[in-house]
Formats: C-alpha cells, sequence, structure tokens
C-alpha cells in the first residue's frame, strides 16, 4: 500500500472517531477534550446547549422514578485527542507522520525487543565511519576490516578523490584513530600539510621531523631490518641482511636519479655496491655508515671496488668510471638536498609505537627535489620497518602486528619523481603480502594526466582501478563521467556527488556555515551499488584535525586586545589632558584638564 493511500485510510479513521465523539458530547457525555485549538472549542459551543437540556432531563427523570434505586455519578469517559490533530483552522493538523527514530543495537542489548527489528542493509564491519544518508543507519568500513574479516574487497586499499576542503582527511584520520584502537600500526609516511601529527601525538605515537635544521634520514642506516637480522641469526638472518641492503642500494640509486633527473647507468650501480659491501665488512660494530664515508671510499679506490670497474691497474680508467657517480654523491651532499641524508638519522622509526607520523611539511613548496628525496626516504625507512616487524614475527620473536599506510596529497609526490610511481605501484600489488593497508588521497584522476611519461600516466590510473574501495567527495560532474568509466557509477550516482561539490549560497554568513557537500561521502566497491554516508566529527577530533589553521582567526586574543586599549584609553582621558595630534603636525594639541568635553569619556 502506497503511503497517499495509508494516509487517506489515517484521515478518514479520525474523521469518524471525530464525529462519534462530537455525537457523544452532543447526547451528553462528558469528557472530550482535544487541543486548546479553535476546533474543540467550537465543538463544545455547539453542544452547549444540548448539554443543560440533558442535564434538566435526568434531573426530572430521578424525581419522577419510583422504587428504583438511587444510581451514583457517571464513569467519566476517556480523554480522546485525534492522533493527528484536530481538523479545522487552530487544530493541529498533521499531514504525516515523521517516522520514529531507528537505533541499532545487538540482540544481547535489545534482547527485549527481539523481534521487533529490522535490517538496514548497511556493514557494519570496521571503522564507525558515519550514517547513511538514505536510511541514517550507521556505516562502518576501513579497507583492513573489509579484507581480513567481511570479505567484501580483495585488496586491502583505498583510493579517495574529492574536492579541497570537503573532508577527504578528516574521513582517513577518522580510520587512523579507529584502527590503531584494534591494534593496527598507522604509518603515515610522509606528511605534507601536516595533517596527521596531532593526532599521532595524541594516540601516544611517534612523530619524526624531516627538513633543513629539523632532522635528516640517513639513507644508508639498515635501521629496523638490520636490528631484526642481528636478532634473528642463521640464515633467515643473512637473507634479511641482503634485503637491507638491497633497499640500501635502492634508496642510493634513487637520490641519484633526482640529482641528475635521469636513472644510474648499470656499471654505477655495481660500483655502489661494491662500496656499500666494503664499508660493512670494515665499519666497526655499532656504527653506522654514512655518504661522506662512501665519497672516502671512492677517492681511495679499495681493490674490491677497482675490480667492478675494469680499470686493470690504470688508475685514469678509474677516475673515468667513478667520477659521474662521485660528482653525482656530492651533489647530494653540498647541492639542492642540503645536509638532510648526510648526518645520522635524527629519530629512528620505532617499530613498537603505536602509530608513526613522518613529518615533511617543513620543506617548501617549491623545493620538488628535496619532497622527492624526503618521501622516498620515508618510504623505505617505512616500509624496511613493516618487512622486519614481519621477519620477527616469522621467527617467533614478536607478535604479529598489520600496518596502514597514508599517502595524502598524492599529486604532490607523483609529480616530484618517477620513483615514487614505481614504488607506489609496487605497493599497490604487493600490499597483500606485506600485511599491510593503505589509503591514497588525490583530487581528480586529471592529477594523473600531469605525469610527465605515458608509463607513469598508465601507472597512476591503475591505482584507482585496483583499489578494494574507492571513496568520492564532491566532484564535478565531468570528473564524475571519467570516474564512472572505472569504477561503473550509475546516472543517479554521478548527480549525487556532484551536487556536493556546490559551494554555499551567495547570502550565507558566519563562520559556523560549510559548504553543502562537506563531509558526505560516496564508496564504491566494484560493483555494487554506493553507500552515501555523512560524517559528523566529535569535538576531538575537530581540535586535533583543523587543515585551515592559518586562516582561523584567534578571537580571544583580539578580544582581549580591543578591551587592553579601551582600558588605556579610559585611564588616559581620567588621568590628564589628551594630547590630539596628526601625522605631519607640529607638536600635539594639549587641551585643558577641566574641559569635560575631553574629560571622563570611555571607549
Amino acid at each position: 500500500m502506497s503511503r497517499r493511500s495509508e494516509e487517506k485510510l489515517a484521515e478518514r479513521a479520525d474523521r469518524l472517531a471525530e464525529e462519534e465523539a462530537l455525537r457523544d458530547l452532543a447526547a451528553g457525555g462528558s469528557g472530550l477534550v482535544g487541543l486548546d485549538g479553535f476546533g474543540a472549542q467550537a465543538a463544545a459551543k455547539k453542544s452547549a446547549k444540548s448539554a443543560k437540556k440533558s442535564a434538566k432531563a435526568k434531573a426530572a427523570g430521578s424525581d419522577a422514578r419510583r422504587g428504583g434505586k438511587e444510581k451514583g455519578p457517571a464513569k467519566p469517559r476517556e480523554l480522546y485527542v485525534p492522533a493527528r490533530g484536530w481538523q479545522g483552522a487552530g487544530g493541529g493538523r498533521v499531514g504525516y507522520m515523521d517516522p520514529p527514530t531507528m537505533w541499532r543495537a545487538t540482540t544481547v542489548q535489545a534482547c527485549g525487543m527481539w523481534p521487533f527489528a529490522a535490517g538496514s542493509g548497511s556493514p557494519m564491519t570496521g571503522v564507525p565511519l558515519g550514517q547513511h544518508l538514505s536510511t541514517g543507519a550507521t556505516v562502518c568500513g576501513d579497507p583492513l576490516n573489509w579484507f581480513t574479516r567481511a570479505r567484501y574487497i580483495s585488496n586491502p586499499s583505498l583510493f579517495m578523490l574529492g574536492m579541497p576542503g570537503l573532508g577527504k582527511s578528516t574521513l582517513i584520520n577518522r580510520m587512523l584513530i579507529g584502527l590503531a584502537a584494534t591494534g593496527v600500526v598507522p604509518l603515515v609516511l610522509g606528511d605534507l600539510k601536516p595533517d596527521y601529527a596531532d593526532t599521532v601525538r595524541a594516540l601516544g605515537g611517534q612523530v619524526i621531523s624531516i627538513g633543513r635544521g629539523r632532522g635528516g634520514i640517513n639513507v644508508l642506516d639498515p635501521g629496523a631490518m638490520g636490528e631484526a637480522a642481528a636478532k634473528i641469526g642463521g640464515e633467515a638472518g643473512e637473507v634479511l641482511k641482503a634485503e637491507a641492503h638491497g633497499r640500501v642500494l635502492n634508496m642510493v640509486a634513487a637520490l641519484i636519479t633526482i640529482v641528475r633527473g635521469r636513472t644510474m647507468d648499470d656499471h654505477e650501480q655495481s660500483v655502489l655496491s661494491a662500496v656499500l659491501h666494503h664499508l660493512r665488512e670494515r665499519t666497526a660494530p655499532g656504527r653506522t655508515v654514512l655518504l661522506p664515508d662512501v665519497l672516502r671510499v671512492l677517492t681511495e679506490g679499495p681493490d674490491r671496488v677497482r675490480a667492478v670497474t675494469l680499470d686493470r691497474g690504470d688508475d685514469a680508467r678509474y677516475r673515468d668510471a667513478v667520477d659521474p657517480l662521485h660528482r653525482s654523491l656530492l651533489g647530494i651532499l653540498d647541492g639542492p638536498l642540503g645536509d638532510t641524508f648526510a648526518s645520522e638519522t635524527s629519530t629512528r622509526i620505532d617499530a613498537n609505537a603505536p602509530a608513526v607520523c613522518i613529518d615533511i611539511s617543513g620543506i617548501g613548496e617549491a623545493d620538488t627535489q628535496l619532497t622527492a628525496a624526503a618521501m622516498l626516504a620515508a618510504w623505505s625507512d617505512g616500509l624496511g620497518t613493516v618487512a622486519a616487524s614481519h621477519a620477527l614475527a616469522d621467527a617467533g620473536l614478536a607478535p604479529r602486528r598489520w600496518f596502514f599506510t597514508v599517502l595524502d596529497e598524492l599529486w604532490r609526490p607523483l609529480r616530484a619523481a618517477s620513483g615514487i610511481v614505481d614504488r607506489i605501484d609496487a605497493l599497490t600489488r604487493l600490499n597483500r603480502s606485506l600485511g599491510l593497508g593503505d589509503a591514497k588521497i588525490t583530487h581528480t584522476l586529471k592529477d594523473a594526466e600531469a605525469l610527465g611519461t605515458d608509463a607513469d600516466r598508465a601507472k597512476a590510473r591503475g591505482f584507482v582501478e585496483r583499489a578494494g574501495m574507492v571513496v568520492c567527495a564532491g566532484l564535478p560532474k565531468t570528473e564524475m563521467e571519467d570516474l564512472g568509466k572505472v569504477v561503473g557509477l550509475s546516472r543517479r550516482e554521478i548527480e549525487l556527488v556532484s551536487s556536493w561539490s556546490s559551494p554555499p549560497g551567495w547570502g550565507v554568513r558566519g563562520e559556523d556555515e560549510e559548504p553543502p557537500g562537506r563531509g558526505r561521502f560516496l564508496i564504491k566497491v566494484g560493483g555494487r551499488p554506493g553507500i552515501p554516508i555523512k560524517v559528523a566529527i566529535t569535538d576531538a577530533e575537530r581540535e586535533l584535525h583543523n587543515t585551515n589553521t592559518r586562516w582561523t582567526t584567534n578571537e580571544a586574543a583580539i578580544e582581549q586586545a580591543a578591551a587592553r586599549a579601551a582600558r588605556e584609553v579610559a585611564r588616559l582621558s581620567q588621568d590628564g589632558p589628551l594630547p590630539l595630534a596628526f601625522p605631519g603636525d607640529p607638536a600635539p594639541l594639549e587641551l585643558p584638564a577641566g574641559d569635560a568635553s575631553v574629560r571622563g569619556w570611555t571607549a
């Protein structure tokens, strides 16, 4: 039965009940009480005369009665108010009854109400995200729980797109907090704004700052992988050492690629690998190797290094082979990368920390080379920590831990260097075997089109295709149509998400007004219909995560400054003559102390 038919039946029932009540009142009944509206008053006035006549008739009948028993007072009838109000002007009639509020609970919490319940169909596995826009039901989800527990997705990854300022990083921040509460370790390997440093501190995690004058990373330090190899020992330890050596070699090669603008030659990689082996064998335990040590070995030219250059005892041939590599390493130490990678690691990643954030927000927007280098170093160090944790767990020396990496503002590292694209591409293919979930955030699909080569653009487009979850905030309609070709969006979903990208109206004023699409997201998983949600953040989240801090005025400080100025003006007006002067005047003009036009005024 349609809603309109139900409303007609309800109105008919109300009219019949009202007519019956009015007839009862006209016949002498008592207790008809409705709303204090004109409808109830009119009904009462209309039947007042008939009520008096009925009372007189009853009194005469009781006097004429013979031999009968005297009856007691009549039983008052129950009060009646129509469920939807009285009809007529002022009767308070409502045309539609709001549905009751829906609450969600388990059968243990609401066992007395069972089976009077109805399922809403929204997922309840994972971090609570918000409410379904249509049903109001709670929606939960995150890449790790939907992959491990619910089995909704086959790849523990999330890709999010949306216009700036609509709450993308706020939603990821909530996932980060919820996953940390379940024992998952969030890793923000390169926080560019920063968006997550305060949250990681509140969780008791570790925040590492990287940048000129802030802190550095020694790319030759094996870090957690070296420590794990020493603990494990034996053949498994040697395998982990070899893996750590390969990571260090790739990291130095990536830095050289950034400085040169092109990749290293194959013989240069062989020379670099020989130098690293030479240093590992001759460095005392407890001391780490630094990039200046690599330059020193290249200058000395030991036999192991000369052997891979094929110099055949000719010093000139050796110099010709190693000089380009030598110049590139000097460019890393003394060039645009500064001393960020020339000294010991300022703070190592704590493998036992509940959360880790590598903050690179101190690097300038225009310093793309240092940004790319810091991102590569952070990812290498972070993923090395993940590999070390799993190696210790495989050896039975540590509990198994899962990790959740966050890569916000994806467009910026993608444009910084091609090595980032390859590293993220490998991560999206291998994160299942790494025990690692990830979330990548950017603005539009067009960010991938700005990459330098066709290969990089194809790899970046593959990020969306392989993502287990695709989350959309407000986007223009043309962008949604392009995205629909990749993830399969319906026309209704395209129109819904496009409407969220509209700005507030021209007449909106006040700081509490928000864009209509802020906090609204559409979650797409495969070919399933999208789940539209509304996220309402708590006060604690609002304090920890404010991406507009530099646009926020300190109202309390402004009010205090205004109050101080008012007190100072009032003091000067009470204590003596006020000097009145304008710029360029030769001397201030003093008014008499007793002048009432000046003395005694206040601001």
